[in-house]
């Protein structure tokens, strides 16, 4: 039984953000089935927000979870975005709009989403965190928290600042562990000392930590001793404060291959450990764009530029020597970006977008 929160069944998550679609929708036979096998094999941890897939996913777990089971029998998590409110005012009608689109009557966690230096004054402006307690007083939540994206220093703030914060999701990954960018390890560091469990996003790094480059995967594969994805999985869950490790399944192999790892989770030994050390040392060394694909990016590019679907394409080519084939790609082009800076100023992982597309323009 997790010791922070009972109601939390099992160390897997289920994140909501990049869910199967049919088209432009949300296929709902496979998610359900998904629900069901995640429910059946004893966890129960959903998470969502309001600009995951463009609001789709709260309507998802709406149609495929919250009007199919009972309320107890699963713990779902939403977030307060930045872009959904100016001000104080917005906040509460928000909140509401989120619970009805997921058909629920309170929310077992609300997040104050994806915290950094670029958007903390916002929420601080907005008494967001002020906001989020009182809504926990009137019984729409049953926890506070935050999700981060930035350096330690900037977390050490916010969790001095608002010590109700009850909760921290952080990217923690064994690439980014020691990234001077990330910092995984001293955010960790931060939680354990203002004593905070920690939930993980991006253990495979957006996918990164699976569809590796070869000379990286075959590391992995000659031990032999599971997926690329289960020593992500069991490198995050080997840490003492964590009590959640998200992950962004998108079909039932993942799901299957991930609660396998997950039911009873066993830390790396020092064989598997060396392993994905040499990894990340691979990743490090390595021109890929570390760009995880959660598409915050996207909607607000006034010339509709699709630069998580550029960057993976040029990530492949540079795995395969080729190079990138951009033309099936739909919207904008890299060299139409006009510097509006909007999708760096909303990146989690502080990508330097407009050069990057400037500099694949010019390739």
């Amino acid at each position: 039984m997790n010791q922070w929160f009972p109601e939390m069944k099992g160390s897997l998550g289920f994140g909501c953000m990049r869910l199967k679609m049919n088209g432009e929708n949300v296929d709902y036979g496979v998610f359900s089935q998904m629900v069901d096998t995640f429910l059946e094999n004893g966890f129960n941890y959903f998470d969502t927000a309001r600009i995951y897939l463009d609001g789709k996913s709260e309507i998802a777990l709406r149609d495929c979870l919250t009007s199919r089971y009972p309320r107890e029998s699963y713990v779902l998590t939403d977030k307060l975005s930045m872009n959904c409110f100016q001000c104080k005012e917005d906040i509460e009608p928000f909140l509401d709009s989120q619970l009805q689109a997921c058909g629920v009557d309170y929310f077992d966690f609300y997040l104050m989403h994806a915290q950094s230096s670029r958007n903390y004054d916002q929420y601080r402006n907005a008494c967001a965190y002020e906001e989020a307690l009182r809504f926990k007083e009137m019984g729409k939540i049953r926890h506070l928290g935050i999700s981060f994206h930035d350096n330690a220093e900037v977390l050490d703030q916010i969790l001095t600042e608002n010590p109700a914060v009850e909760v921290v999701q952080l990217q923690f990954n064994y690439v980014d562990y020691e990234d001077a960018r990330v910092q995984s390890r001293l955010c960790y560091e931060v939680c354990v000392k203002h004593g905070k469990p920690v939930m993980v996003m991006e253990p495979v790094k957006g996918g990164h930590l699976v569809n590796m480059p070869d000379v990286a995967g075959e590391v992995l594969d000659d031990l032999q001793g599971g997926s690329r994805a289960s020593y992500a999985l069991r490198f995050a869950a080997s840490f003492p404060n964590v009590i959640m490790v998200l992950s962004g399944m998108g079909n039932m192999d993942m799901m299957r291959d991930n609660i396998a790892v997950m039911k009873d989770p066993v830390p790396l030994n020092d064989r598997e450990m060396e392993a994905v050390q040499r990894v990340a040392s691979i990743f490090h060394g390595e021109e890929q764009i570390p760009c995880t694909g959660c598409r915050y990016c996207v909607d607000g590019c006034p010339q509709q530029i699709p630069i998580p679907d550029i960057f993976a394409a040029v990530n492949e080519a540079k795995k395969t020597g080729e190079k990138a084939d951009l033309s099936k790609l739909s919207g904008g082009t890299a060299s139409q970006c006009v510097r509006c800076w909007q999708c760096q100023e909303i990146c989690p992982q502080f990508l330097p977008i407009c050069s990057l597309l400037r500099k694949i323009a010019e390739a």
